[in-house]
């Protein structure tokens, strides 16, 4: 890419030069939030089914008599299955968490740096860097 086209990273005018340029950073964004949303539903898909398999005996005994004392010991007892729930629960409130707060109070500074910095490079690398297509490559439209 032509560096005329190419922002500057020092300056003011980095935020606002080139509309093209905000839009491959909301574009980058979108990524960082399906690549977070993506590795907790692989949590879900991967570590929750082991941990509640191995929960399942405990799990019928809830169901039967159900006691907070029961579900206590029953985690007590069964440490790695409890890991994994607790890092499986501890990642989906963190996502859910960070998403909130960028929707209801917007991006902080520091992460918009970091997106335009990171779009930066992946424009002076050009297409070899693996993010090229799916942030710098302008959409095609479809013909009717």
């Amino acid at each position: 890419m032509d560096q005329s086209k190419q922002p500057s990273l020092n300056g003011d005018n980095f935020h606002n030069s080139d509309p093209a340029f905000a839009q491959q950073v909301q574009k980058l964004h979108q990524l960082t939030v399906y690549g977070r949303w993506l590795f907790v539903g692989c949590l879900w898909l991967t570590i929750a089914p082991v941990c509640l398999w191995n929960l399942q005996a405990e799990i019928a005994l809830w169901q039967q008599y159900f006691t907070w004392v029961a579900v206590r010991y029953g985690l007590f007892y069964h440490p790695l299955s409890t890991l994994g729930l607790a890092f499986c629960i501890g990642m989906t409130t963190s996502v859910l968490i960070w998403q909130s707060r960028n929707i209801l109070l917007g991006l902080p500074e520091q992460e918009k740096q970091r997106l335009e910095k990171q779009v930066f490079r992946i424009r002076q690398q050009g297409p070899s860097h693996p993010l090229w297509k799916w942030v710098c490559q302008p959409l095609r439209k479809i013909k009717d």
